[in-house]
């Protein structure tokens, strides 16, 4: 038999996005899934699109609005039934193989599957493809994830739901919102190290202005980790430090608070591994020509 799979898809104001989703979904290989879809109080016709494709498959809840993206996936975990919980951004979308790939490894050494993803936006270039490239994770896969930050896009990931009801499900607090799936998946590295990254391209992630990526990550990541940090000697959390100073620096130099990202840059070169120093220097020394 084929494990049921639980396909979670938050939603809020994105009807004609979700519709992709839902269509990506349908034209999978793999057949035995539900979906539940978790409306955080849209009122923009998604109820009635969803009706539309008159599947028993999809199971539609609708809430007011939370303002959590963590809320409504806590809701599909609760609700889901499968052995397995595949999460899918209703922005995001998913290629027909995706699931089949993914389960082709679902065996009783493998607890979260995750994959590549190309980037895909309203401003489409065609003449180069844009990869959110991972890897493998090394063991203890809680340490990697520490150093190296989150290498794991939520749209692609399959994961045994018990182990997400065994960390207590996706923490809801406000200061982690953006990065309240790498916290998740931390979390779940404490009691596992079964994690397998397949070196596929099997959907894909819509970057708009929207995504609440844009933000400064280095405050809800910071966030994220700060429970872990025990885990780490003296030179690990510099370095943990130095990753989160580099991003916290990069979105200054973005938003021209030289003054700042001079600071966190100068914390990145004096403890950071080599490749962010180097990519500190080159963004120093572009302040210093402006």
């Amino acid at each position: 038999m084929k494990p049921l799979i639980s396909i979670i898809i938050p939603t809020y104001q994105r009807c004609s996005k979700l519709k992709i989703a839902l269509k990506s979904v349908f034209s999978q290989t793999y057949d035995n899934y539900e979906i539940l879809i978790i409306d955080d109080g849209s009122k923009d016709g998604t109820k009635e699109m969803v009706e539309s494709f008159n599947d028993e498959r999809i199971f539609y809840i609708w809430q007011n609005h939370s303002g959590c993206p963590a809320n409504p996936r806590n809701k599909g975990i609760k609700a889901a039934k499968g052995e397995w919980v595949a999460f899918l951004d209703s922005d995001d979308w998913w290629s027909p193989n995706k699931l089949k790939n993914c389960m082709h490894y679902s065996n009783n050494e493998v607890d979260l599957i995750y994959h590549d993803l190309e980037i895909a936006s309203d401003k489409q270039n065609f003449f180069k493809r844009k990869i959110i490239k991972t890897r493998q994770l090394k063991k203890p896969v809680l340490i990697d994830l520490l150093l190296n930050g989150n290498l794991i896009s939520n749209s692609s990931v399959i994961v045994r739901r018990k182990f997400l009801i065994s960390v207590g499900y996706i923490d809801e607090r406000e200061e982690l919102t953006a990065a309240e799936d790498y916290h998740t998946w931390l979390k779940i590295s404490k009691l596992t190290d079964k994690f397998l990254y397949i070196p596929q391209q099997l959907g894909y992630y819509f970057d708009h202005s929207q995504n609440l990526s844009k933000k400064n990550m280095s405050i809800p990541s910071s966030n994220a980790v700060s429970e872990f940090r025990k885990f780490l000697d003296i030179k690990g959390n510099l370095k943990l430090e130095a990753n989160i100073k580099y991003r916290a620096g990069n979105f200054g130099y973005q938003k021209n608070d030289f003054v700042q990202a001079k600071k966190n840059f100068l914390f990145v070169i004096k403890n950071g591994d080599n490749i962010l120093r180097f990519k500190s220097l080159i963004l120093l020394i572009k302040m210093l020509l402006r």
